[in-house]
């Protein structure tokens, strides 16, 4: 039988903005032999994993943890809230924010979807301000909830979530404020309880160097009222059952050890280098890829440097070059991965991710096979972006607190 080898000498890079690079110890502690998730020494785990993700989420509430991916848990996050025929306020940001309203709709809400209008949507966060307007205009309460992307992982754009808060409840108007962060959570800050949020999703495959499987939805008390009436059909998803046997550190159903496992690692190296020194690293990271697009006379996709994402980089192309030949170029010449542009930007951007166990030398060796390829596929370039970022870290020291 002829094999197909994708497995040149050398590890490949893999430098989409998620799944990120899995770290050797996490690949190793996710290779224990599975035990038994009945028996203590699994309860023991659950405990250790449900306690320890909290401060992840940065709330005291509970974290549900689910075996499967994010679009798992946004599925939650909807169902367990809200009833048939409830219409929900949802911000259009970019590919994902698309992708959770055709779910809504597919559930049989009723989504309305509120954003800048064309492509200029998605190069910006969320405008705090159109959500309060709109919620003040909405005198008799028929929105129930605010959907919302923190880091939208298809623009690189990370949202003002505090905000979109304030925007709410200077509305005066009772919505649940349901946020996405499955590209946010562990890469940039994030605070579930003081921002106010009602249902965080996320997932394991961004910046806690997971492989998929694990999504989460963290959940405040307004939230857990909210689903004792809500009237989607829900089983698989329902909090209730799984709260109550998280309890004594179990699931109601086979959770999925192994990952569990590796979740574990994940939370000891995050929490051991300590949050904000793992926000501080990704936004140098982010700050030194943007340093090397401008020294390639390229654009930004985001537009707005004030929400800027530290998870990733998009790039836009130069008019008369496909960003997916490019990608084509790299991954050939390379062995290297990038994003993809997704939805109105297929083919004019491609994404850097720089989230997870990244640092300088990560960083340099990815932007190193960025510009090789940008040239050889005959994209004038500027001057040496891989100059400009070696400039920046040079320049600003990693800071340990």
């Amino acid at each position: 039988m002829l094999k197909l080898n994708f497995h040149p000498a050398g590890r490949h890079f893999l430098q989409i903005p998620g799944p990120s690079p899995v770290p050797d110890r996490i690949l190793r502690a996710m290779s224990y032999p599975t035990i038994d998730h009945r028996g203590p020494e699994f309860g023991a785990l659950g405990l250790q994993v449900l306690e320890g993700i909290k401060k992840i989420f940065k709330t005291e509430q509970p974290v549900i943890i689910y075996p499967a991916s994010g679009t798992g848990a946004w599925e939650a996050a909807l169902s367990n809230t809200l009833s048939p025929g409830d219409t929900v306020l949802m911000y259009e940001t970019g590919h994902f924010a698309t992708l959770w309203k055709k779910m809504a709709e597919a559930l049989g809400l009723k989504p309305e979807f509120l954003g800048l209008p064309g492509i200029e949507g998605w190069r910006r966060g969320v405008q705090a301000d159109l959500i309060e307007e709109r919620l003040r205009a909405d005198k008799g309460h028929v929105i129930k909830a605010v959907c919302v992307v923190h880091n939208e992982t298809s623009t690189g754009v990370t949202s003002n979530i505090a905000a979109v808060r304030k925007a709410i409840d200077a509305a005066g108007h009772p919505a649940l404020l349901l946020v996405d962060t499955i590209s946010g959570l562990a890469s940039a800050d994030y605070q579930h309880d003081a921002w106010g949020v009602d249902v965080t999703v996320s997932g394991s495959q961004k910046g806690l160097m997971l492989p998929p499987g694990i999504s989460f939805n963290a959940v405040s008390k307004k939230a857990l009222e909210a689903s004792k009436s809500a009237k989607l059909p829900r089983a698989f998803w329902d909090w209730t059952d799984i709260i109550e046997m998280n309890k004594t550190g179990y699931w109601p159903y086979t959770p999925n050890t192994n990952l569990l496992y590796g979740l574990v690692e994940a939370l000891d190296m995050i929490l051991g280098e300590g949050l904000d020194n793992v926000f501080a690293r990704h936004k140098r990271l982010a700050a030194a890829c943007r340093e090397a697009v401008k020294a390639w006379g390229l654009e930004v996709q985001c537009a707005d440097p004030e929400v800027y994402s530290p998870v990733l980089t998009g790039v836009m192309t130069p008019e008369g070059f496909d960003a997916d030949a490019i990608r084509k170029t790299i991954y050939e010449n390379y062995d290297m991965s990038l994003g993809t542009g997704l939805g109105k930007l297929k083919g004019r951007m491609f994404r850097i991710g720089h989230l997870g166990e990244a640092n300088d030398l990560t960083l340099m060796a990815t932007l190193a096979g960025c510009e090789m390829g940008l040239k050889l596929a005959g994209v004038p370039l500027a001057g040496s972006g891989v100059a400009a970022a070696m400039q920046y870290l040079t320049t600003h020291k990693a800071r340990q607190q």
